[in-house]
């Protein structure tokens, strides 16, 4: 198998993971409700996990390999900025639109990374795509539960644009292996920046004990708390 055709089979099989979660919302409806509701926790759990270990052994020391230290902590610090933006826009208008482009603001540039990764042959892309495509899943679950009214006909609509979300997957990265082969600073930097905003998603959207309603500062900390750490680490290591 090519590398090309390679990327674009584990591109699509992290955005297959959208869909498939958005059908799995679907089915959970039948669900006895405290069954129901212990599932959902425990696949935001899941996701959270996988998020954290996403950022941790896969994003940022890829990052890192490929910018300095202090621009590492500014873009992952930027990351976490933007990301609260997007989210108080997504708070403000509280439309199934809006909650469908924050899955797109974090799926794409994850996916730019792993196109980038499949292009520089360093074998890491196929690790990315497996832990987005983890990642998507319990993410995909969740969104479904917020958007879904219980119409049949809108729920439908809804899973037709899951679908038209996992179409990007192949597309986005087919670009990153064309554009970004050699620009392996850039890589690194949408990685560390994408970091930067996972980081808040999780602890705003799946620690909900370290927020309060409506209040955006106590997942900003958990960046800052990440940053400091990544800053003992470097200096220490």
């Amino acid at each position: 198998m090519s590398p090309l055709v390679e990327m674009l089979v584990f591109t699509s099989l992290s955005g297959i993971a959208i869909p498939v979660g958005g059908l799995l919302g679907l089915a959970a409806w039948v669900l006895p409700s405290w069954l129901d509701n212990e599932i959902r926790h425990w696949v935001l759990a899941l996701g959270g996990g996988i998020l954290v270990g996403t950022v941790a052994l896969a994003l940022v020391p890829e990052g890192l390999r490929s910018v300095s230290p202090a621009l590492g902590m500014a873009l992952i610090a930027a990351g976490g900025a933007v990301f609260c933006w997007v989210d108080v826009l997504i708070q403000r208008a509280k439309t199934a639109g809006a909650q469908l482009l924050a899955m797109l603001a974090d799926f794409v540039p994850e996916t730019l990374a792993v196109g980038a990764a499949f292009a520089a042959g360093d074998g890491k892309g196929r690790m990315l795509a497996l832990l987005i495509a983890a990642q998507n899943l319990p993410e995909a679950f969740n969104a479904f539960r917020e958007i879904d009214s219980g119409h049949p006909g809108r729920r439908a609509g809804l899973i037709i644009r899951f679908c038209a979300l996992a179409l990007l997957g192949p597309t986005v990265g087919l670009a990153a292996h064309h554009w970004l082969a050699d620009a392996h600073a850039l890589v690194g930097g949408v990685m560390l920046f994408v970091s930067g905003g996972i980081l808040y998603l999780t602890f705003h959207d799946i620690a909900p004990q370290a927020r309060l309603e409506k209040h955006w500062g106590p997942p900003l900390g958990a960046v800052a708390g990440f940053m400091i750490a990544l800053a003992a680490s470097l200096t220490t290591g």
